[in-house]
C-alpha cells in the first residue's frame, strides 16, 4: 500500500496526528448530563473537554501554583485531541472538516497568574499542525478559579464541515 493509499485508509488528519506522535483517542466519557459534542448545520461544537488520557487526568491543581505553564500546554493539547474525538463522533471523519472556526479555554489559574494564552497555544498548535490554514482560528483563553475534578485546564472546539 502506498504512503498516500495509507493516509486515505486511516484518513489524512488522522494520518497528521500519528506523524506527530498523537493518536486519536476515544470520545472521553461526560463527567455530567451533556454530550460531548452536537452538531447544527454545517457546524459542530464540542463541550468542553478535559485532559483525560485512558479516563484520568493526569494532573490535577492550578496553573502557576502546583502545575508548571509547561506541563498545562501539553495539557491543552491533550483537551484539543479530546476535543477532536469527540467531533469526530458526531461527524464521522475528521477529514471532512473544512475550518476550525473557534478555540475556546479555560485555564485554572493561580490568582497572579497571567499565562493563560501561552497556555492555550498547547491547543492551538496541535490544531494548526493537523489542519494547516484550516486551523487558523478565533481564540479565548479565560483563567478561573476552579475545573471540573480540579481539571488545570479545558478546552472547546467549534468547527465548520462539509
Amino acid at each position: 500500500m502506498t504512503e498516500l493509499s495509507s493516509a486515505k485508509a486511516a484518513g489524512a488528519v488522522e494520518k497528521r496526528l500519528a506523524d506527530l506522535g498523537r493518536d486519536l483517542p476515544e470520545v472521553a466519557a461526560p463527567v455530567g448530563v451533556y454530550a460531548p459534542a452536537v452538531t447544527s448545520g454545517r457546524y459542530a461544537w464540542t463541550s468542553g473537554q478535559l485532559p483525560f488520557v485512558d479516563g484520568k487526568l493526569t494532573a490535577t491543581g492550578k496553573v502557576g501554583q502546583t502545575v508548571d505553564p509547561e506541563t498545562a500546554q501539553e495539557l491543552a493539547a491533550t483537551s484539543a485531541l479530546n476535543a477532536l474525538a469527540a467531533v469526530k463522533s458526531v461527524i464521522g471523519d475528521l477529514d471532512r472538516v473544512v475550518r476550525v472556526v473557534k478555540v475556546v479555554g479555560f485555564v485554572a489559574s493561580d490568582p497572579s497568574f497571567t499565562g493563560q494564552p501561552q497556555v492555550l497555544n498547547g491547543a492551538s498548535d496541535l490544531i494548526g499542525s493537523v489542519f494547516a490554514d484550516a486551523g487558523v482560528h478565533a481564540r479565548s483563553a479565560v483563567g478561573v478559579a476552579v475545573l471540573p475534578m480540579d481539571s488545570p485546564v479545558e478546552v472547546e472546539l467549534v468547527v465548520e464541515f462539509d
